[in-house]
């Protein structure tokens, strides 16, 4: 999110704490699934080998974080003036609806709701290290709305994203920790996520839902003015309706 104001977490990176809560049943029986919590866990640990060799903390600087770049097609850029305010993993699910009269009609999208992790600090830090948290944490099940981490991460809530109404996502930053602000938005542009992009959960799904570029609506507070929705992973409906409930959600995450 990006406002005219600067602000910085006190907080370190704490994606490095050691990974207690399990993953969705029957992982090891899911090789892409392994191969994803493989490849973090890796990851994370050469960070944590060459923190060691650091004489001192790193900088939770967020002028150091970088807005991702779709390919082929690029989002808009940030405006002019404007500065990152907070990064964040968001984790829930993008609801839909469905014909019951006609299979081959294509599902609707009826919103979204997901609880938003804390991930300014990583942004600003590892940024190699955020690219794949999104596929990462779509891996683990929230418990709740108000699960207080992000397994296996650790991140903790920053807020929550959610529609108003039909036509209005909003993303309530205010949480008792941090006081960021509210923006209800409307969309200013959409690409499809690039080729690649994580599926769904287990490599099982129908592909990851379009990055965006948001603006915001009158009732903005926290100076934000705009949001990008990228790194998308999984979210998207099958092509068709046959077979599905009236009502049905797909699991995602993204940045």
């Amino acid at each position: 999110m990006f406002s005219k104001v600067l602000v910085t977490s006190a907080l370190c990176a704490v994606a490095f704490a050691s990974p207690f809560l399990p993953y969705s049943p029957g992982a090891a029986e899911r090789p892409a699934e392994m191969k994803v919590l493989s490849d973090y866990f890796s990851m994370l640990g050469q960070k944590v080998q060459a923190g060691r060799q650091m004489s001192q903390a790193p900088v939770c600087n967020m002028a150091n974080a970088v807005l991702p770049v779709a390919s082929p097609t690029p989002l808009p850029g940030v405006s002019d003036g404007l500065k990152l305010k907070h990064v964040a993993i968001g984790r829930g699910i993008q609801n839909y609806t469905c014909s019951q009269t006609n299979a081959t009609a294509p599902p609707v999208s009826i919103g979204a709701v997901a609880t938003l992790f804390n991930a300014s600090c990583v942004a600003s830090t590892y940024p190699d290290l955020l690219t794949v948290l999104p596929n990462v944490a779509l891996q683990f099940n929230l418990t709740s709305n108000d699960q207080p981490t992000l397994s296996p991460s650790y991140l903790t809530i920053s807020g929550h994203h959610f529609f108003s109404n039909a036509t209005t996502p909003a993303f309530d930053l205010n949480t008792p920790t941090l006081s960021l602000g509210f923006a209800p938005c409307m969309k200013n542009n959409t690409v499809p996520a690039p080729s690649g992009a994580p599926v769904g959960q287990g490599g099982q799904g129908h592909g990851s839902v379009a990055w965006l570029k948001l603006v915001t609506r009158d009732g903005a507070t926290g100076n934000l003015e705009e949001v990008y929705r990228v790194n998308t992973a999984g979210g998207n409906p099958p092509a068709t309706c046959a077979g599905m409930p009236a009502i049905f959600e797909v699991q995602y995450a993204s940045e």
